[in-house]
């Protein structure tokens, strides 16, 4: 266990309680300035709460009054916090695309950390980017951190039918341009979608990434599934604010929990949960912040040694996360892969054994047994081949079966725009059978590589009963999405990966149970375009855009700025 601390070796110390020198005088009459007198804040750990909050972010709208109940608890624990309002990142609204922003979110967490009087964080945040940036960040400060998950959302409700959001969206949007739901029924079904705050209820990307936060061992045990409307949330929260100020004594820093061994945990409970291919980004960056390299290897030897065993939409058929909560939640889950895990690992609460203490399933159907899984693998398969050399992921449990192993022409759409105003073109000839390939939309090319992965399928197709096609990009999909959806193709075809030479026409095999996708094209004709092929024109010509696009990296090593992930280290800036 780590030493406590002296008051004098906090780290706030240096801004407030250095006597006979000018700048720590002005500090504390600047303290007085914002209502404080030195008792209440000189010899007590300084906690920042980093706030998403934003009034645009549904996910995140209940976030103030989280805050304020992180304060109580950080007040009740001796301390004295301070909240800081750092960006919104709203999957809901920014465009092009809030991955465009992660890592801008990250740098500003990082930042502010280092040079404020800070001694401890807690980092509220939940919508699918913010989970990340803010870890991210915290990493990268390496001042002791706690993380606050937004919660979902309560489950929706429509004519008796319980809905999940995003994947019930994409499954009656379909409906409707099938001809089997009327205007006023969509317009019915658009209130009960989303019933409360928090993020989507489903397995999507922000459950993944909450639970990823909590297997890593950055929130309180349990805290990643609480619904962000149950009482029990604001307890976890006002909780957490306690454990900041003991994290601050103690001294307990990111880079002590978030270890190798973590990161593998948090890749096998992603797995095992049939969580959101958009977690293999995200987790090889945060790896990346953090020092260990992950790669999409890794992700794939995992895959193959856990069962999926959360019977949670979209990968399972079932539940929505307010079940998998009253099922026990995450730590129950985790008590039936305990084989799989490093349980004396350290956690901000001590260790995952001790986190697990107790953990106790439920409901054996949200939450599987070993007998009964969901699936016998985990639920991301990662592919090679001479389409995607440097891999592409595919989330294989939430696609139909037949189409696992599947060889059919492709047709090639060179960007988003285009591909929506010509996808019902009967002169494509789209059948079944066709391979959907859409490209320039991947970090680069998106730009930021927006959620464009579930191509939609043509109508007439949507008439016929055709639910699932195979579908090919180097963009992302929404963790809600589901469908044959091959993703992350990288290199990107905007730098001009294999991609930018498909053409429409073009056999394309897909072969899951090899991990393979291979463009049926010689290696000679790939040549003779290759030498045609010119590099697009350039996204952005100035600001932060320009930044983005000079120092992101690929899909397959995370997509974080390359002058951020690169190892270094940051010194504290001199406070006197």
């Amino acid at each position: 266990m780590t030493d406590r601390k002296r008051p004098e070796e906090l780290r706030s110390h240096q801004w407030y309680g250095t006597e006979g020198q000018l700048r720590t005088w002005s500090h504390n009459a600047r303290m007085r300035q914002l209502g404080y007198e030195a008792e209440e804040y000189r010899g007590r750990p300084v906690i920042a709460v980093l706030n998403t909050w934003s009034d645009i972010n549904p996910c995140h709208v209940h976030l103030r009054e989280r805050a304020e109940a992180v304060k109580r608890g950080v007040w009740q624990a001796g301390g004295f916090p301070l909240e800081f309002p750092v960006a919104t990142v709203s999957e809901t609204y920014q465009k092009p695309t809030p991955m465009l922003y992660r890592n801008l979110l990250a740098m500003e967490t990082e930042e502010l950390l280092r040079s404020y009087p800070i001694d401890a964080a807690v980092l509220l945040g939940g919508c699918d980017k913010s989970t990340p940036a803010l870890l991210m960040g915290a990493a990268s400060a390496d001042v002791p951190s706690i993380f606050v998950p937004a919660g979902p959302m309560l489950p929706g409700h429509w004519r008796g039918e319980t809905l999940g959001s995003g994947t019930d969206m994409w499954k009656y949007w379909d409906e409707h341009r099938a001809g089997n739901l009327t205007d006023c029924e969509l317009r019915e079904l658009q209130g009960g979608l989303a019933r409360s705050p928090g993020h989507c209820m489903t397995m999507g990307t922000a459950s993944t990434m909450t639970a990823a936060a909590e297997a890593l061992g950055m929130t309180l045990p349990g805290a990643s599934s609480i619904p962000a409307v149950d009482s029990g949330h604001e307890r976890m929260a006002a909780a957490s604010g306690r454990r900041a100020v003991e994290l601050a004594w103690t001294g307990l820093k990111p880079s002590e929990i978030l270890t190798r061994e973590a990161f593998e945990d948090a890749v096998t409970t992603v797995l095992g949960l049939g969580g959101s291919t958009n977690a293999v980004i995200h987790i090889i960056a945060m790896a990346g912040r953090a020092g260990h390299k992950l790669t999409l290897d890794d992700f794939d030897r995992i895959a193959r040694t856990v069962p999926v065993l959360a019977n949670v939409r979209p990968g399972g058929q079932t539940y929505l996360m307010e079940d998998f909560y009253f099922a026990g939640g995450l730590p129950a889950f985790l008590s039936r892969i305990t084989d799989l895990l490093h349980l004396d690992r350290p956690t901000v609460g001590g260790t995952l054994r001790k986190q697990l203490e107790g953990a106790v399933v439920h409901n054996d159907d949200v939450i599987r047994t070993r007998e009964n899984p969901v699936a016998a693998e985990g639920g991301v398969a990662v592919l090679r081949g001479n389409l995607c050399p440097d891999g592409a992921v595919i989330k294989h449990i939430s696609a139909e079966q037949h189409l696992l192993a599947h060889t059919g022409p492709a047709v090639v759409f060179d960007d988003y725009k285009t591909m929506q105003r010509t996808i019902n073109d009967p002169s494509l000839n789209i059948t079944a059978d066709s391979v959907l390939v859409l490209r320039n939309a991947g970090p680069k090319g998106g730009p930021g590589m927006p959620e464009y992965g579930m191509l939609p399928i043509p109508d007439h197709l949507l008439k016929q009963g055709v639910r699932d096609m195979v579908r090919i990009s180097d963009a992302r999909m929404s963790g809600t999405s589901y469908g044959a959806c091959v993703l992350h193709v990288a290199p990107e075809s905007y730098v001009g990966g294999p991609l930018a030479l498909v053409r429409t026409g073009d056999l394309i095999t897909l072969d899951v149970g090899a991990r393979t996708l291979q463009l049926d094209v010689d290696d000679e004709e790939l040549e003779r375009r290759r030498a045609e092929w010119a590099p697009p024109p350039a996204r952005y010509e100035r600001g932060y855009g320009a930044l983005y696009n000079e120092q992101i990296t690929q899909a397959d090593t995370g997509c974080d700025f390359e002058f951020l992930a690169r190892p270094g280290k940051v010194h504290d800036p001199y406070a006197g």
